[in-house]
């Protein structure tokens, strides 16, 4: 508000191109006689809260240009509309609602009735209407005529609705406001005086005591072509009269206790939306039906979709979005002519177990968004050829990976997969796609910019990878991307400004003119670059370190090589130190045992019980028991195993062949035998072992080949022999004292 009173001649000149001039809430005191001179282009003038007692007062005959003309909340006390009105003829709109109008009568409207505006729409909400003269609107034809919130009693209304006798509107509102109600019920016979009308669309608004019986509500309607009801209380609508020649019917914020079943044989679209008090689909009839939106009202499909459930073979358009649960249980048979399909933010069953969509051969919009759906099945698009749009924002694949389900779909030309949970994409997933112009990749969990699934799509020319976990782009992003591509959108990822990735850095430099806000591309790693442009980064910074890199590595290798010399030879060193230390002492243990832990419960039950406890009692070194805790394993295996035993016994089974640390304990057990010049390794086998996994370890199947070993045979013979054997070769070099001699001998 710029607290202007008066407007003088001429204030406006030179401002010819000005279109729209909005005056609100300023409190005008005078117009002059030429304070609009200069507005040959105006189009549309505001002057709502002006002060503005009557129409007369506006000085605007001359802007034949103008279009829309607002004056609502002011003071105007009659609608007489002025001489200049029949200069204006360009006007369109004319809002007058919230003035202080009671009165109308035919010669405030002798400027529509000497040059009629065809086009003309009038809003008189809001004003406190008592009375229309009969005949004020005969013969006038008006595009639109708005009543909302204007009378104080049915008995007024009626009244003045027969006061709109002989008027040819395209569109009528009546009722009232969503704050601004009036009238508490509505008369089922309130709308008689429409008979006297012709009307092409009809909308009523805000009655929340409507009539069960609406049988007669309509009567004088029958021949309108669209019908609005919005925010009615209709509780259980009975059956409309079967001579209404409606071709379309909207019921919009409506209250049911009951889906309605009505048979209307002319209806052509019908909207239910945003209604409340039902839950349940039920079947319909309506035969002639192209069009049906029954989105928005947490409506449960127990079957979905075939001409049983809907009663037309004619549909081509069906949004069944923002419902509740959906079963796909019929794949749409008789609604083979259906160009558009909105699921969205309904939950969908049962929709990846068949080819739901096989019949819809004439579908070119679909919406699966957010439907709660996990795509298993790869046919589910199967059948879809003239599919232009597809949306499947929301939902999940298997695996977290996008495979070729696309393969019917060689129309389709945009295509939305955010928010997906992907991480990776097949190389053929969108080979059949070779018209599709627009894919939405963004937010989902793709950790590289893989463009070789790209490469098919000649026509591809938006893409949206923002908001994934890419890092950098895989080599050949260069030469696969379509040549056709004019928007890159890589935004809110992860990219890591590292050499490694110097080539997709440098190619983020030399495409910037096709990347979506370039400049907001930063690095997220190494820390010291988080946040900074990716365009920031310098390729000088790699060259020098190639030079340091190459040197420390050579570097690394040489200490490394060192290093497992050091630790090849280690162990060995370990054994000629002991064997020169230990050389000359007595061995503690009879026999070091070498096995698998898998083969340890006949080490335990077998081998321990029957030389320790035989006689003569053999002492064993056993890891489980007389390895020293804190010790490395290697350390015990050398100073506890082999330097304290004259003897080393060999388990030789499957599971030793197989086990790292057997092999180990074996290789230093030849170098032991080597360097303590003793004959002392006894080998076992457990079990007959495939020649083929025995040669994987050539020393052994060499030794074993031309060296007498053990074989334990599991019965009375076998073992009898076995246990003689074994124990006539531990004895071999075990000293003995006089008594443990004597003590055998009785035995």
């Amino acid at each position: 508000m710029c607290e202007i009173e008066t407007i003088e001649n001429d204030t406006y000149q030179g401002l010819n191109h000005l279109s729209i001039l909005i005056l609100t809430g300023n409190p005008i005191q005078k117009f002059s006689t030429e304070a609009f001179s200069g507005l040959s282009s105006l189009q549309t003038l505001v002057a709502v809260e002006t002060n503005l007692h009557s129409l007369e007062d506006l000085p605007i005959g001359y802007l034949k240009n103008l279009k829309e003309l607002n004056v609502a909340h002011n003071l105007i006390r009659s609608f007489k509309l002025p001489e200049y009105f029949s200069n204006m003829t360009n006007l369109e709109y004319l809002d007058i609602s919230n003035n202080k109008i009671k009165n109308i009568y035919h010669s405030d409207l002798q400027v529509l009735h000497q040059m009629p505006l065809l086009n003309l729409s009038l809003d008189l909400s809001l004003n406190p209407l008592s009375f229309i003269q009969p005949g004020a609107f005969k013969e006038i034809k008006l595009h639109e005529l708005t009543l909302r919130s204007n009378f104080d009693s049915i008995d007024v209304m009626k009244t003045c609705i027969q006061g709109l006798a002989g008027l040819k509107i395209h569109h009528l509102v009546l009722g009232e406001f969503k704050n601004e109600r009036n009238l508490e019920s509505f008369d089922k016979y309130l709308l008689e005086g429409l008979c006297n009308l012709t009307i092409e669309k009809f909308r009523i608004a805000f009655f929340d005591e409507f009539s069960e019986d609406i049988t007669d509500l309509f009567n004088c309607l029958a021949n309108v072509s669209t019908i609005s009801l919005v925010h009615l209380f209709l509780k259980r609508p009975r059956y409309f009269p079967k001579n209404l020649r409606w071709q379309r019917l909207e019921m919009v914020n409506c209250e049911f206790e009951e889906f309605p079943k009505w048979e209307l044989d002319s209806l052509k679209e019908f909207v239910f939306t945003a209604n409340k008090g039902v839950s349940t689909f039920t079947e319909m009839k309506l035969e002639s039906l192209e069009f049906l939106d029954l989105s928005r009202n947490d409506l449960s499909f127990k079957g979905c979709c075939s001409y049983t459930d809907l009663g037309t073979t004619r549909l081509k358009h069906l949004d069944l979005s923002f419902n509740d649960i959906i079963t796909m249980s019929s794949n749409f048979l008789g609604l083979e002519q259906l160009e558009y399909l909105d699921f969205q933010h309904s939950t969908l069953k049962q929709s990846s177990d068949f080819s739901v969509f096989l019949s819809l051969r004439n579908l070119r919009y679909l919406d699966i968004s957010y439907t709660h759906t996990q795509v298993v099945f790869k046919g589910i698009f199967d059948g879809l050829v003239s599919l232009q749009v597809l949306k499947m924002a929301g939902n999940s694949f298997r695996d977290n990976f996008l495979p070729n389900i696309f393969k019917d779909l060689t129309n389709l030309t945009i295509l939305d997969l955010s928010k997906c949970q992907l991480e990776g994409v097949s190389q053929t997933a969108f080979g059949s796609l070779p018209k599709l112009q627009l894919i939405n990749m963004s937010h989902n969990n793709l950790l590289s910019l893989d463009t070789v699934p790209y490469e098919p799509l000649l026509s591809l020319q938006i893409l949206d990878c923002s908001f994934n976990r890419i890092v950098a782009s895989k080599e050949q992003v260069q030469q696969h991307f379509p040549s056709n591509l004019v928007s890159l959108n890589l935004t809110r990822n992860d990219f890591a400004c590292v050499c490694e990735h110097q080539s997709f850095l440098q190619w983020v430099k030399d495409h910037r003119h096709l990347l979506v806000e370039v400049e907001e591309m930063v690095c997220t790693k190494p820390l010291d670059m988080q946040d900074m442009p990716l365009l920031s980064f310098r390729n000088a910074t790699c060259q020098r370190s190639k030079t340091i890199i190459t040197v420390s590595v050579f570097t690394v290798l040489m200490v490394s090589l060192v290093a497992v010399l050091v630790y090849k030879f280690y162990f060995h060193l370990m054994l000629l130190a002991g064997c020169k230390k230990y050389s000359r002492g007595e061995s503690t243990y009879d026999a070091f045992v070498i096995y698998s832990s898998q083969d340890e419960d006949w080490v335990r039950n077998e081998l321990v019980k029957n030389l320790e406890e035989g006689v003569p009692p053999f002492q064993l070194c056993l890891h489980y028991r007389d390895f020293i805790p804190g010790v490395a394993i290697a350390a015990n295996i050398i100073q506890e195993g082999f330097h304290k035993s004259r003897k080393v016994i060999v388990v030789v089974s499957r599971h030793f062949i197989q086990s790292r640390w057997c092999i180990f304990e074996y290789e230093i057990a030849q170098t032991w035998q080597f360097l303590s010049s003793r004959a002392g390794i006894i080998f076992i086998v457990l079990q007959k072992v495939e020649k083929s996994l025995l040669r994987q370890q050539v020393e052994l199947y060499r030794l074993l080949s031309r060296n007498t070993y053990l074989e334990w045979e599991d019965s009375v013979l076998g073992r009898h022999i076995f246990w003689r054997r074994l124990r006539k070769a531990l004895l071999d070099g075990k000293p003995w004292s006089p008594e443990e001699m004597a003590d055998a001998e009785n035995n």
